[in-house]
């Protein structure tokens, strides 16, 4: 029966289509994280190429086995001063880092503040701390305060986590409200920076002159920095609080070594052209807005994600085979990534993009979504 039971699940999603596929790259890029271009950046490329010889091909073991080496310390105090904080400590993914902090930071007694719209990282994380959690309303801070109020103070931590650019709609959390409230109720603050690293400083926290509020942010760089690997930066005592309590730290084989370095190199090289491409990539974002016009409705976001609605999964679908056969690599976004009924096309642009293909798509997005209209 197993196998017949796996494939009705399959095929559940399949009548409402929801059934994921592996789809290869092709076409324009208005769909990737790479919004600054490091990905093949040539630069970059020949630094890394250059400094990788020497490197072990793994670290073989975990980092308090064996697997502790040089890069790792020469990357962390890169990427601590890149953030703003005393420290860094390095995790294979962004989704193993907020694995990694929650799930060792918060137990039991302890109550976590989450805004309904947190990614899956972020959700998981707070399930296996098995933390009493309060889902807030997105960006309400006024249901966010009488949770507090309602919650109490038992003793254990209050958390209060949030990205700063959410990663479907594109929207900036308030996060000096949000350390107001955080500091008014004996609350700490987490913040996952996930898509703000690089195209705001080293990213929001940082960017609004925040660090001395904001207990530990989150960075990932397999978004602008276009490498892999994430770091939590905070103080040293949280660094060393994960060493011994973050079970995904302790058991897992250390990073790549050639993927630590490479961060650091990207970092490097974000000092030195990350401002001016963030600076020509936001002019792109407003010319986009302003070729789509009031015909396209795409919510007011302060970031390169534009999300635009669609609502219905079937017409999500078709909208995406229409651009991908014109030549763009743009996909839908259906439920559960998305509340049902929040179906839509999730449009990246990048510092790459020209204003020839940024116009191409534009055009195309008005003609399809006028030809699909019901």
């Amino acid at each position: 029966m197993f196998p017949a039971i796996l494939e009705s699940r399959i095929c559940s999603l399949e009548a409402l289509h929801l059934r994921r596929r592996l789809q290869p790259a092709s076409g324009i890029d208005f769909t990737s994280n790479d919004y600054l271009g490091f990905v093949c950046d040539p630069v970059l490329s020949d630094r890394f190429h250059q400094s990788c010889g020497g490197l072990p091909l793994s670290a073989g073991g975990s980092r308090l086995l064996r697997g502790q080496l040089d890069i790792f310390n020469e990357t962390e105090e890169t990427l601590a001063r890149f953030s703003g904080r005393e420290v860094a400590l390095l995790f294979p993914s962004g989704y193993q880092a907020n694995l990694g902090l929650l799930s060792a930071l918060l137990r039991a007694e302890d109550t976590v503040f989450s805004d309904e719209l947190n990614h899956a990282s972020i959700v998981d994380g707070i399930k296996l701390s098995r933390a009493k959690k309060v889902v807030y309303p997105h960006h309400n801070l006024t249901a966010l305060r009488e949770a507090l109020i309602a919650q109490g103070n038992t003793g254990g931590i209050r958390l209060i986590v949030t990205e700063s650019v959410f990663s479907m709609d594109g929207d900036i959390a308030p996060l000096r409200s949000l350390a107001d409230l955080a500091e008014e109720y004996d609350a700490i603050l987490i913040v996952d920076e996930a898509h703000a690293t690089g195209l705001f400083d080293a990213g929001i926290v940082k960017h609004q002159g925040l660090s001395e509020r904001v207990f530990a942010t989150v960075h990932t760089g397999g978004k602008v920095l276009g490498a892999s690997g994430a770091w939590v930066a905070g103080s040293t005592q949280l660094r060393d609080y994960l060493i011994q309590f973050s079970r995904p730290f302790i058991y897992s084989t250390a990073p790549f070594p050639a993927q630590a370095l490479l961060l650091k190199l990207a970092v490097e090289h974000w000092r030195d052209v990350g401002r001016k491409r963030s600076k020509t990539l936001f002019e792109k974002v407003r010319f986009f807005r302003n070729e789509l016009g009031p015909s396209v409705e795409v919510p007011s976001t302060e970031s390169p994600i534009l999300p635009i609605l669609i609502g219905n999964t079937e017409r999500a679908l078709k909208v995406t085979d229409h651009l991908q056969k014109s030549g763009f690599d743009i996909r839908a976004i259906r439920p559960p990534t998305v509340p049902p009924g929040g179906d839509r096309l999730r449009v990246i642009l990048h510092w790459q993009n020209s204003e020839a293909e940024i116009l191409a798509l534009a055009q195309s997005l008005k003609f399809v979504l006028e030809k699909e209209r019901f």
